[in-house]
């Protein structure tokens, strides 16, 4: 009988020596990959159907979590090539603050108030500051100071060559719709060339050609009122960031 008994022993003590394989293995697994170790455990015992159907709802919910995790890095991705900054969870609901529109705000204003009153000044030469591509710029500037059309380097080299492909396109072949699309066409290859992409320069010629109280400036006009209105703009600019970043409400 002893030696009857000692196959079936035998085997049992195998399955118990596989059994605590199993289980090791299952520990060790699971502490690389997170992944509990009760459905090995669950075989192990018996229960070899709930085992399985356990794994398949770990496997379905690792699957899941791994594309909530994959969309959120092309989100995040995608975001970060646009330069848009996701809200933050201290942001209020709307997402924007009071302070956030009233010192743009301001800023512009100010900016119109601070042209106007130099046009003043300089009205017996019958020139103005005051002309509607600076109000492009304020909009750059005090709305999207991050971004390259407010870069002092796009800003001022598009601002002076776009100016001066204006009158070089009016000296050549006088107004009308040809100075037009020549001097708008070399503006923009101008600003692809150079890097410099400041969309409200490409307005300049068009304002030069079409404006005959600019006409007496001349090469002047490369730099009044386009150039000397920016570094005022910018000059408000600075005012503008240090009250959004200081006085928030």
């Amino acid at each position: 009988m002893a030696l009857q008994q000692r196959p079936g022993m035998l085997g049992i003590g195998c399955s118990n020596v596989l059994a605590r394989a199993r289980v090791q293995q299952c520990l060790a697994a699971a502490s690389h990959s997170n992944m509990p170790c009760l459905p090995v455990l669950l075989h192990v015992n018996g229960s070899k159907k709930q085992g399985s159907s356990f794994l398949s709802s770990q496997r379905i919910g690792l699957s899941r979590r791994r594309r909530r995790d994959l969309s959120g890095v092309v989100v995040a991705e995608a975001s970060a090539a646009a330069g848009v900054t996701p809200a933050s969870s201290s942001s209020p609901p709307g997402g924007i603050s009071v302070s956030d529109v009233l010192w743009p705000s301001a800023g512009a204003f100010l900016a119109m108030a601070v042209l106007g009153r130099m046009d003043q000044m300089m009205a017996y030469k019958g020139v103005s500051l005051t002309i509607a591509p600076l109000g492009a710029v304020c909009a750059v500037l005090f709305t999207a100071p991050g971004s390259p059309a407010a870069k002092k380097y796009n800003m001022f080299v598009a601002q002076i060559g776009c100016a001066a492909f204006g009158v070089l396109a009016l000296s050549l072949f006088g107004p009308g719709w040809l100075a037009r699309g020549a001097a708008l066409s070399a503006s923009i290859a101008f600003m692809t060339i150079t890097g410099a992409s400041h969309p409200p320069a490409a307005s300049l010629p068009l304002l030069f050609i079409d404006g005959p109280k600019f006409h007496h400036l001349q090469l002047w006009y490369a730099l009044f009122p386009g150039a000397a209105g920016c570094i005022i703009l910018c000059l408000i600019q600075e005012v503008v960031i240090y009250l959004k970043k200081n006085f928030k409400f």
